[in-house]
């Protein structure tokens, strides 16, 4: 009830205060990106259930010859890399907070495709609610490999606490300053999680 009041409080003041920026993205998005502004996947949540994501729309819909979309660092717009460089791109997903299907801090909401790759250690980073950001976010975020991110993330489920998050935001804002971890190495975007050999 606490992490959750505070998220309730923390996005409203926090809507309350930068609308005219969420308005101006989706205006410059528009333009660059065109429709739709905003990207929306199913995700999972809390105990894998799914539910549907947001965020500001990062690449184009861009396709090859046989109507396939092309690669994501080919899609990824000059304008969608600076979204992403400056996590501008999650301020939608303060909807999902608003909703409960979300809080400000928890292991990020991956891709369903992945659901069924887990080992049992891992799969315990969806017994909380996702987070926009996270502890393996302010740890390395995409420099790391999928096993430590899961780690952390478990970490953090076996060690959550309302001082922890107030941590987990600072060293967030810290990092978006910085500009660390965005990208893994030699890629533009994370690559895909293709699960762990060796079971913890």
């Amino acid at each position: 009830m606490i992490k959750r009041s505070f998220d309730l409080l923390a996005v409203i003041v926090g809507v309350m205060v930068i609308w005219p920026i969420i308005l101006i993205l989706a205006i410059a998005n528009l333009w660059v990106h065109g429709r739709p502004v905003l990207f929306s996947q199913t995700r999972p949540g809390l105990h894998g259930k799914p539910f549907r994501f947001y965020k500001f729309r990062t690449m184009t819909q861009q396709r090859d010859e046989n109507g396939d979309l092309l690669t994501d660092e080919q899609r990824l717009t000059s304008f969608g890399e600076w979204l992403r460089k400056t996590s501008l791109d999650e301020l939608p997903s303060l909807y999902n907070v608003l909703k409960g299907e979300m809080s400000l801090v928890g292991p990020r909401p991956l891709l369903i495709e992945y659901l069924p790759l887990y080992n049992d250690f891992q799969k315990k980073r969806h017994l909380v609610k996702p987070g926009i950001t996270g502890w393996a976010q302010v740890n390395g975020r995409n420099e790391i490999s999928w096993e430590r991110k899961f780690e952390l993330d478990v970490w953090y489920v076996e060690n959550q606490s309302l001082g922890l998050d107030l941590k987990v935001l600072f060293l967030t804002l810290n990092a978006i300053i910085r500009r660390k971890g965005i990208t893994a190495k030699n890629h533009k975007t994370m690559p895909k999680f293709r699960g762990t050999i060796d079971e913890k």
